[in-house]
C-alpha cells in the first residue's frame, strides 16, 4: 500500500508521522503545516492524531467513542458485529446483542434530547425532521438496523468504521478513494480539485449563467432557513446548464424542498422519485433518512 493511502487507511501508525514529514508537508501552503504541526487545546501535535487513531477524534469520532461507551455500559461490545461472517449471522447478533439496548429508559430518555444528536452531524433545528412522527429511538435503532444488517459488513466501509471506528489496518473494505488500485488515477487527477472555502451561494453567484451540470449538496440543506434555501436554488436554477442534476441528503425521509422553496425555481427542476427511493435504498452509510436527486426540466 503506498504510504499515501496508508496515511489514511492506517491511521494509527507511528510510521504515518515520517509519511507526513517525508511526502505529505512538502506540497502543503504554510497555513496548513502551520494547523497540522500546531498543538491542540490539551498540547498534542495535531498531526500525531494519524498515529493515536485520528478517526477516533472529532465531533463525529468522539460522538462514535460515546456510542461505544454506553453499549459497554449495557455489557455490549458494538466490535462483535465486525466478527460476523454473513448476512444472517450479522442480523442473529444485532437483534442479540445491539437491539436490545434501544429499551432501556436511559437510551430512551439520551435520544430523546435533541443535542444528543449533534455529533451525527443532525442539528437540533432538524431534530423534527429527523424523527417524524415516530420516538427518536426508534428512527435510531432502525437506522442502525440498516447499517448493520443491510449490507455485507466485509463490503461497507461506513459500517467498519461505526463499529471498529477505524479501517481495519487498511486491511478491511476501503472507500474508492483508499483502495490501491485506484491510487494511480487519484494522484494523476489530484491537480484538477480546486478547493474553496467559501460560502457555496456566494460562489455560484460569481459563476456564469448555465455553467455548470452537477451539484453535490450532501446535507447542508438541512441546516438552512427557507432565505438561504431560496437564496441557494435561485443560484443553482440560473448556473445550471441543460440536464444538470442536483444531488443530496436528508435527516428527515421526504425532500425538504417542496413548500420551502418558491415555485417559480422549484418547477423548473423535475424530482426523480424512483431514483431517489433507489438511491436512499443503497446509501450504505445509514444516517440519512432520503437521498434526493433533482433534474432540470427540459433536458429528461
Amino acid at each position: 500500500m503506498p504510504p499515501s493511502t496508508a496515511f489514511f487507511a492506517q491511521a494509527d501508525s507511528k510510521e504515518n508521522i515520517a509519511a507526513y514529514r517525508d511526502i505529505v508537508a512538502p506540497h502543503l501552503d504554510e497555513a496548513t503545516r502551520r494547523y497540522w504541526e500546531g498543538r491542540d487545546l490539551i498540547g498534542r501535535r495535531r498531526i500525531g492524531g494519524f498515529a493515536r487513531g485520528i478517526y477516533k477524534h472529532g465531533l463525529l469520532g468522539r460522538f462514535i467513542g460515546a456510542a461505544h461507551l454506553l453499549a459497554r455500559v449495557h455489557g455490549v461490545d458494538l466490535r462483535r458485529m465486525l466478527a460476523a461472517t454473513s448476512r444472517a449471522e450479522q442480523r442473529e447478533i444485532f437483534e442479540r446483542e445491539v437491539a436490545p439496548i434501544f429499551d432501556r429508559a436511559f437510551v430512551r430518555w439520551l435520544t430523546s434530547q435533541p443535542a444528543s444528536l449533534f455529533g451525527l452531524g443532525i442539528p437540533p433545528a432538524q431534530f423534527e425532521a429527523l424523527a417524524g412522527d415516530a420516538r427518536m429511538d426508534v428512527v435510531l435503532k432502525a437506522r442502525l438496523e440498516k447499517l448493520a444488517c443491510d449490507f455485507d459488513l466485509k463490503d461497507n466501509y461506513f459500517a467498519v468504521q461505526a463499529f471498529g471506528r477505524g479501517y481495519d489496518g487498511g486491511e478491511g473494505p476501503l472507500p474508492p478513494y483508499l483502495q490501491a488500485a485506484n491510487h494511480d488515477a487519484v494522484r494523476a487527477r489530484a491537480d484538477r480539485v480546486d478547493v474553496r472555502h467559501a460560502n457555496f451561494t456566494d460562489f455560484l453567484s460569481e459563476q456564469p449563467d448555465a455553467s455548470a451540470d452537477r451539484y453535490i449538496l450532501l446535507d447542508a440543506q438541512d441546516w438552512m432557513d427557507d432565505d438561504q434555501l431560496n437564496a441557494l436554488w435561485a443560484q443553482i436554477t440560473r448556473t445550471a446548464k441543460p440536464g444538470a442534476r442536483v444531488l443530496f441528503r436528508t435527516a428527515g425521509e421526504p425532500s425538504i424542498l417542496p413548500g420551502r422553496v418558491v415555485d417559480a425555481v422549484l418547477d423548473c427542476w423535475a424530482y426523480q422519485a424512483e431514483a431517489s427511493l433507489d438511491y436512499t435504498a443503497r446509501d450504505r452509510s445509514a444516517i440519512y433518512g432520503g437521498v434526493h436527486l433533482y433534474v432540470l426540466k427540459g433536458a429528461l
